[in-house]
């Protein structure tokens, strides 16, 4: 039986009527400050902690529960012979039941520009010890961490006057979750406030916490989770900040094709447009107006773009949102903004997702990717060597409006699946190759979707060519100009393919593979 609880919350949701279910079980409550007072304002029967330990709090509440007479109560092992022996010599009155939730550190970490100060003196001592104990002994003590947990317990506190072992089993995983939980957001958010960047540690540390349940995965058969990092420096970064503003439930693939339309819209500077299909980009452009990148971008490839993703880089208004809304069924509609106007025309589309994110919502992060028995980890892919830092390792110079559309199709290419082959003409993807398993294929699938536009267009390519052979089909379709990294043992038969050819080919020097 429960004969005796301690009780000490900083969130206080739903907590009486807990507190009045142990007090109808004639169970002792033991509580430290804040929370005593509420409970003896609803008059329910409360010892201060202070009386129980003979010692008073101190260091402005800093240290309040880290006493023996407080862990040695929760602690002590029933079953143990020595224990109770301990217990019987020392006085202690054991605790069953331990009702602990944390301060609330990682709502500070959400405020913009939280002095590290004001962090520090969020962080909880006594609690996390608290969960610990209680949890270690779940044989004899149940431990409530969380108000979501308090009906629970009261019902099967109200219907056996006990908590089973099976229930303070689970309680356990549960509080050390929180415990764990608690601390990866601190090691995430002081080492966010790191002032250098820190090196590869010995170990990772990465706590999240869900955020909805998905209908399912990227199949039927394959039940998903959405969970979402802590927030740091006042941003929930990426798709954590999103705000659905219509339409049905965001799934899995939408999500995945959410993040790879944000991350690529918002690396261009001009107004911009991408429609997404399967992490790939099948359509995108820039343009002077909004309206008109959409719908260059779409136009780029209208027959993959049924059922894609639309990603924007401005605020929509009434015009381009009457273009999108023309253009036949679209799955999602991403951008930092919607105008009351463009929402009222876009909603006419009963099932169409709008989903609003904040450009400054996406911040650095780490790449993490999942391998049979653990994560590899890398710096996001940034262009490091700008155009300002390519070789012209040709004859021929592209001209302003080649350049122009050289570095608008490499941006394009570093968030296309390799082998990455994008063609682009006026600051329009026109063809784009991806996915495939040689190089020379994807040049070739590039042009095949571009057909006539690729005369007069320029080329991009992920990764460097490691034979003449996709220059070459490149030059027979008429691209004009080639952008590449280059380091191939066949760099010079590959430069002669465009010397031969006229044409200027640009090396940078870096690549962009994504896998």
């Amino acid at each position: 039986m429960i004969r005796r609880a301690l009780i000490s919350v900083s969130d206080k949701t739903g907590l009486i009527p807990l507190a009045r279910a142990l007090a109808r079980r004639k169970v002792e409550i033991l509580s430290t400050g804040g929370t005593a007072k509420l409970l003896r304002e609803q008059g329910i029967p409360v010892t201060e902690i202070a009386q129980f330990t003979g010692f008073p709090e101190i260091l402005s509440g800093r240290v309040k529960t880290l006493h023996p007479k407080v862990h040695g109560a929760i602690l002590a092992d029933r079953r143990n012979r020595d224990h109770l022996g301990q217990v019987k010599k020392l006085r202690l009155k054991p605790i069953d039941l331990v009702v602990v939730n944390l301060y609330p550190f990682e709502a500070a970490a959400r405020r913009k520009n939280a002095p590290l100060t004001d962090l520090i003196e969020q962080i909880d001592i006594g609690g996390v010890a608290l969960i610990r104990s209680a949890a270690k002994n779940f044989k004899s003590v149940g431990i409530v961490c969380r108000p979501d947990q308090y009906a629970g317990v009261i019902a099967e506190i109200e219907k056996k006057g006990v908590l089973s072992e099976e229930s303070r089993f689970r309680l356990a995983v549960e509080g050390f979750s929180e415990s764990a939980y608690y601390d990866s957001v601190i090691h995430q958010t002081l080492a966010h406030r790191f002032p250098k960047k820190l090196p590869w540690p010995d170990r990772i540390v990465l706590g999240a916490s869900k955020r909805q349940d998905l209908r399912y995965g990227e199949n039927p058969h394959q039940s998903a989770v959405w969970y979402q990092w802590p927030a740091a420096g006042g941003l929930q970064g990426g798709l954590g900040g999103a705000r659905q503003l219509h339409g049905k439930e965001l799934s899995f693939n939408n999500l995945l094709d959410l993040d790879a339309a944000l991350k690529m819209v918002f690396a261009f500077r001009k107004p911009a447009a991408v429609v997404v299909k399967h992490s790939n980009p099948c359509g995108a452009a820039c343009a002077g107006a909004l309206a008109e990148a959409f719908r260059r971008a779409f136009a780029g490839d209208p027959l993959s773009a049924f059922g894609g993703i639309v990603g924007l880089n401005r605020p929509v208004d009434a015009v381009t949102a009457r273009v999108i809304a023309a253009s036949g069924f679209l799955e999602c509609v991403v951008a930092p903004g919607f105008r009351p106007e463009a929402l009222k025309i876009l909603r006419v589309k009963k099932n169409l997702r709008i989903v609003e994110v904040a450009r400054g919502q996406l911040r650095e992060c780490l790449d993490l990717k999942q391998v049979g028995g653990g994560l590899l980890a890398q710096q996001p892919d940034e262009i490091r060597k700008g155009p300002g830092r390519w070789r012209v390792a040709t004859k021929a110079r592209p001209t302003a409006s080649q350049k122009k559309d050289l570095i608008f199709a490499w941006t394009v290419a570093r968030f296309v699946k390799s082998n990455a082959i994008v063609l682009a003409k006026d600051e329009q993807a026109v063809g784009i190759g991806m996915g495939l398993t040689s190089r020379v294929d994807s040049v070739a699938f590039a042009i095949k979707k571009a057909g006539p536009r690729a005369r007069g267009a320029v080329l991009a390519s992920d990764g460097f060519f490691p034979k003449p052979d996709g220059p070459q089909a490149a030059v027979r379709a008429g691209i004009r100009a080639i952008v590449q990294p280059g380091g191939s043992i066949q760099d010079p038969e590959v430069i002669k393919v465009a010397n031969k050819a006229r044409i200027p080919m640009l090396l940078t020097g870096e690549r962009h593979f994504k896998h």
